[in-house]
């Protein structure tokens, strides 16, 4: 397993939203954490890439904690994953490639042309080879999220960390970037870590995913998208997967 979170609680000081969660990802699947709004999906990525300290528990990395790890050795880890944030974080005040090329400035003593050929060559991957120049509100959000996946891969990780990729996007664009996530998978035999609820892009991508609920402050659900909505035993994860609204809270007649 490249990563495997056990016995993890998070919160915020002493309100616990997830406790004592385990779960393993398989190198070079794509892995969907959902579940409800608020109910600690972005948090316990946020945990997993090292931002937020667990209140219990550890995230192991390809045989090594993170959360114990100091130094030399959690930048080691640090620079075995990338990230995209769900806006794509990038600096408007810079280029589209130097925003990819950041890491590279930041963490390598490579020779300029070289680093400008390796950020042309991951925007170029990721269909944007013509966008190096423009800046960031050029693009449209679509192209700003390709462009942040560009830059989480410019170092070479085997997993990338992907925030609610299709947040905000239209349903050609999303499926568009669907698309990229699966091919780079397929090509790359990149690990993705995937926070999402757009069934659309998870029943297209995920290989397996995980569903987490605030009440449960846990884990509810795992497996295969289609087997979890042919086969939830759990309402509320049969009426996810189904697309089925509560009846509890429809309009009723006076």
């Amino acid at each position: 397993m490249v990563i495997s979170v056990k016995d993890l609680s998070i919160g915020y000081g002493d309100r616990v939203i997830l406790e004592k969660v385990n779960f393993q990802v398989r190198r070079g699947e794509v892995f969907v954490i959902l579940g409800e709004s608020g109910c600690g999906k972005s948090t316990l990525m946020k945990t997993m890439i090292g931002l937020n300290p667990p209140q219990s528990g550890e995230v192991w990395i390809e045989g090594s904690n993170l959360v114990a790890a100091v130094g030399d050795e959690r930048l080691r880890l640090l620079r075995k994953f990338g990230v995209m944030y769900q806006s794509g974080a990038l600096f408007g005040s810079m280029t589209v490639l130097e925003n990819v090329r950041l890491p590279l400035d930041e963490f390598t003593d490579l020779p300029k042309p070289l680093k400008e050929l390796v950020s042309l060559s991951k925007l170029k991957l990721v269909g944007l080879g013509g966008a190096g120049s423009k800046m960031p509100s050029e693009l449209s959000g679509g192209m700003q999220k390709r462009a942040a996946i560009a830059r989480a891969m410019v170092m070479d990780p085997g997993i990338l960390f992907l925030d609610e990729p299709s947040a905000g996007l239209d349903p050609i664009t999303s499926a568009g970037l669907d698309l990229l996530i699966s091919g780079l998978s397929h090509h790359f035999g990149i690990t993705f870590v995937i926070v999402s609820h757009e069934l659309a892009s998870i029943y297209a991508i995920a290989d397996r995913i995980i569903m987490v609920d605030c009440s449960a402050k846990g884990i509810i659900a795992e497996g295969k998208p289609a087997e979890l909505r042919d086969r939830a035993t759990d309402p509320w994860v049969h009426r996810f997967f189904n697309r089925e609204a509560d009846a509890s809270h429809s309009v009723q007649p006076t």
